[in-house]
């Protein structure tokens, strides 16, 4: 007898006559898999609304919605397109078992059928649909990786991009040589270092191992403002904007790990690089907030976000303008990232319209312990 598990699936059972549902749903029960029972059509379309099956089993012949009409209802629905369909038929005839087969349907079992058969064939049709599902994940993680590492080393690599090419020119002045030399040497290392934390990550991921210390990571705001000082000064003066940075003397620390700060800040910072350009300046700025609380907030004097963008402005993939100001490079993830990270570490990132005009991202966060 076919062996399966408890949890195995869920399965949607079709049948006119509730004692055909009784039995194959003990059968299934017994096996581990979860049943949801249907005696109609309509039945049926109101459960799949609650839950998804992963395997839907129909009788053929039906009063009122027979299962064609039925598999034909269900594929309409995107989440169902996929979901295997095995018809169970009293019916021999050739013409209809080849319309089951054009219908959409996987299989078939002819009844009565033995216990045996039915479940030599569920279990074969689970399995493949709960391994296309695990294949689809690991893709669409896979993606979300490439997306990630793409969209972080974009910002490090632009700012090697940027001193190289000032070098190259030969016009820079002589006692910024040495800047521009320590901006493609920091930045590499950045890069490297979010290579090396994302594949930590998966690392750590595959054998479900905890990261950090007891107490978690900490950042130095000051460090912060100082770090994105040193490395986007010149970038932005390179665009005629002027960095105005303002922070209390005495700056706090926040529960987040250094590379993950300065990744969200860089992200507000180049974002008013490409947009908010003709505005003239950029003000970063440090302040307590409530109590346990620290602000780092962004600030320009720039065209600001419409109020139809500002709906999606933390949308994965949504850019704040019409037009990418950096041929190609932007993929509208870096707010969406950025609002993810600041919340996994307890915090808040939100954005304001400045008075006067202009744009205002402020994140917000715990104070170290």
């Amino acid at each position: 007898m076919t062996q399966t598990h408890a949890n195995a699936g869920s399965i949607l059972v079709v049948d006119d006559q509730a004692a055909n549902v009784r039995v194959v749903a003990a059968l299934l029960n017994r096996h581990g898999y979860a049943v949801i029972p249907a005696h109609s059509g309509l039945e049926a379309l109101e459960a799949v609304a609650a839950q998804v099956p992963d395997l839907i089993l129909l009788d053929m012949m039906m009063p009122g919605m027979d299962g064609f009409e039925l598999l034909a209802a269900l594929r309409q629905q995107p989440a169902l397109k996929q979901v295997p369909a095995v018809f169970l038929t009293a019916a021999q005839d050739r013409d209809l078992l080849l319309r089951a087969f054009d219908s959409g349907a996987v299989d078939y079992v002819t009844k009565p059928f033995m216990p045996e058969e039915l479940l030599a064939r569920v279990s074969a049709h689970m399995g493949l649909k709960l391994t296309r599902d695990r294949l689809e994940r690991v893709a669409q993680e896979r993606q979300e990786l490439v997306n990630l590492v793409a969209h972080d080393l974009k910002n490090p690599l632009s700012s090697v991009l940027f001193a190289s090419d000032m070098l190259m020119q030969g016009a820079c002045k002589p006692e910024r040589v040495p800047r521009y030399l320590q901006m493609i040497h920091d930045s590499a290392g950045d890069a490297i270092g979010y290579i090396r934390n994302y594949l930590e990550t998966q690392a750590e991921a595959a054998h479900n191992a905890p990261r950090g210390d007891a107490t978690g990571p900490s950042s130095s705001l000051a460090d912060t403002l100082d770090w994105l000082q040193q490395r986007y000064e010149l970038q932005l003066e390179a665009r005629g904007m002027r960095l105005l940075a303002n922070a209390p003397e005495e700056s706090g620390r926040v529960a987040m790990s250094p590379l993950a700060l300065r990744q969200v800040a860089e992200n507000l910072v180049t974002n008013a690089m490409k947009y908010a350009a003709a505005g003239g300046e950029l003000e970063i700025m440090l302040r307590p907030s409530s109590p346990g609380y620290w602000q780092l907030v962004a600030q320009d004097r720039g065209a600001g976000i419409p109020d139809y963008k500002q709906r999606d402005l933390f949308k994965p993939f949504h850019r704040l303008s019409d037009i990418d100001p950096v041929d190609g490079l932007s993929s509208g993830l870096g707010l969406s990232l950025a609002r993810q990270i600041v919340a996994n570490a307890g915090g808040q990132l939100w954005y304001e319209d400045r008075e006067g005009g202009g744009a205002r991202f402020i994140i917000e966060l715990p104070q170290a312990g």
